[in-house]
């Protein structure tokens, strides 16, 4: 996905919405492994799976040094700038998957990459 205009930092980019599900109905999606899952924490006990409702957020990218963050504001996940984006710039995020989570190698680029997707 990428900035169709100048977003100047500190603004609200797009809000990640689709289906809350229980953390109970995550586990089973994932284990059915039936299509794709665009998971989001909300809290301990919801998730969002933009697969099913998603605003297109869920197709944003994953970056060590990303041009977004997510920010968890009364229950909705807004991605807010971190800087000024330049029209044709690739929105980006830090997916910052946990550390017990299965690793998850990264690949994008970014001159301070981790190496993985997960937080280390």
């Amino acid at each position: 996905m990428f900035a169709a205009e100048r977003i100047p930092a500190r603004r609200k980019v797009i809000e990640y919405t689709g289906e809350r599900i229980s953390r109970r109905e995550t586990k089973r999606r994932a284990e059915s492994r039936e299509g794709l899952h665009y998971i989001f924490t909300l809290n301990n006990y919801w998730n969002i799976d933009g697969s099913v409702g998603g605003s297109g957020a869920e197709y944003i990218n994953h970056s060590c040094e990303p041009n977004l963050y997510a920010w968890n504001f009364k229950g909705h996940i807004l991605y807010m700038s971190l800087r000024e984006i330049q029209p044709g710039e690739e929105l980006t995020v830090d997916y910052r998957f946990g550390p017990d989570e299965e690793r998850v190698p990264c690949r994008c680029g970014a001159p301070r990459c981790r190496g993985v997707i997960n937080v280390k």
